[in-house]
């Protein structure tokens, strides 16, 4: 009698956190929905940095741009809707040791995250997946619209290829991406209007600026509902793509949430990227102009570069509390240099100290990653002037972090950072000699 009894146990149980799931997706939804009109009201009536007044132009932006987000917003709405309806088992996946790629914006994140996608133990979101479809009953959808497709000779394939080499050159230079490409999940939380990018279009909102400062500023109830919202976005990836698959993601957004994180997931491991925090302010602050410039927001505006540069001092005071204090035996901190230098033998130390299984398949993978990353160099170059700092100032911002002793914990025989620029250096010249030995400055 105890295997029924067990088994009518667990069936009961289930139903019951089926009927708390609903309620909390039900309280996201109506959350979200109120969310919505206050950022859209605010974007279309309020100044966005809270000097400037709202231009015309972005007025203009928005009334465009607001429909077709609400649109988008309702299609991922209904799609959890019909996850609960016809594929509920997505809530009984295991979520076993994923790992995270964290770290300061521009340290490498991104071409680290593609070498690892490589690796056949991992599964991780795909651009398309995160913008499309974050839930199975969209995933499912054009799955099948893909095959059909596929049939009648690909003529919808070959129309996307257009529209994506067009949308995403643009992006070459700060953040290259397709639709196939392995992509930040940050993006699973738009639909609840909770991914930081957001901020771009609507800076004015004080929901989005405490994703920034998640670990310190979130109110710990919405916390928790948004991390287990977040949860259930990679319980549906999982669902999608195999259970027996190791969880890869990679968010330098989420260097807010690691502590959050490491907590909600208590066997995850962490790699932490950092990089010089004279680069990585005014490469940051350079990548984003263009967005901010889209959406009508004044890309010089001085309390936005406040407010950025406030939230990656935080990221920087994070990460170290996530290694030192919070989860010090699951994280390993590397620095870009380091991956640039040899990106082979970072991951494979990585990999050891983490307890992460190195597959022979993926060896050659990785050795045939390193050449590039060594001859990498980027084009996005900026001043230091034109986003009004100075190396001075960010020495003095980021005392804790400039150099983090968090850098020290280096690879075995990988390189330190490259040395600060001495006084009087121009600043030109400043960030020409360090994108060009930074090499993998992508965010």
């Amino acid at each position: 009698m105890a295997g029924p009894c067990a088994g009518v146990h667990r069936r009961r149980l289930y139903a019951r956190q089926a009927r708390v799931t609903g309620l909390q997706m039900l309280r996201l939804f109506l959350t979200s929905i109120a969310r919505f009109v206050g950022i859209a009201a605010g974007a279309l009536l309020r100044s966005p940095d809270g000097v400037s007044r709202a231009r015309p132009r972005r007025v203009l932006v928005m009334l465009a741009f607001l429909p077709i987000f609400a649109l988008a917003q309702g299609i991922h709405w209904l799609g959890f809707l019909l996850d609960e309806l016809l594929f509920r088992d997505y809530r009984r996946v295991r979520i076993r040791e994923p790992l995270f790629v964290l770290g300061v914006p521009r340290s490498g994140t991104t071409n680290l995250h593609a070498v690892l996608a490589r690796d056949p133990q991992f599964t991780t979101f795909t651009t398309w997946e995160c913008l499309f479809a974050p839930s199975v009953s969209q995933r499912l959808f054009w799955r099948t619209l893909g095959r059909l497709d596929a049939k009648l000779g690909a003529p919808l394939r070959r129309l996307l290829s257009m529209a994506e080499r067009r949308f995403f050159a643009s992006l070459d230079d700060v953040h290259a991406m397709s639709l196939s490409s392995p992509e930040e999940d940050y993006f699973a939380l738009m639909p609840v209007l909770s991914c930081f990018i957001l901020v771009l279009a609507f800076p004015q909102a004080a929901h989005l600026w405490r994703m920034g400062s998640f670990d310190r500023d979130m109110p710990a109830a919405e916390r928790r509902r948004l991390l287990d919202f977040y949860a259930d976005a990679l319980r549906r990836h999982l669902y999608v793509h195999g259970q027996d698959k190791r969880l890869l993601s990679k968010n330098a957004a989420f260097a807010a949430m690691a502590n959050s994180l490491a907590a909600q997931f208590p066997d995850a491991r962490f790699l932490v990227c950092l990089r010089d925090p004279l680069q990585t302010v005014p490469s940051q602050l350079s990548s984003i102009r263009a967005g901010l410039r889209f959406f009508g927001v004044p890309a010089d505006s001085a309390p936005l570069r406040e407010r950025f540069i406030e939230q990656l001092a935080f990221y920087y005071q994070n990460l170290r509390t996530l290694a030192e204090t919070q989860a010090p035996a699951r994280t390993v901190t590397t620095t870009l240099p380091q991956l640039k230098a040899d990106l082979a033998g970072t991951v494979r130390s990585a990999y050891g100290r983490l307890g992460i299984p190195l597959r022979q398949d993926f060896t050659a993978t990785l050795s045939a990653a390193a050449a590039p990353a060594r001859a990498y160099r980027s084009s996005h170059r900026y001043q230091l002037a034109e986003l009004g700092l100075d190396a001075a100032t960010i020495a003095r911002r980021f005392a804790d972090a400039y150099p983090d002793p968090a850098s020290a914990q280096v690879v075995l025989g990988a390189p330190e950072s490259p040395p600060h620029p001495a006084a009087g250096t121009p600043a030109a010249a400043v960030m020409d000699a360090t994108e060009q030995t930074a090499g993998l400055s992508r965010c």
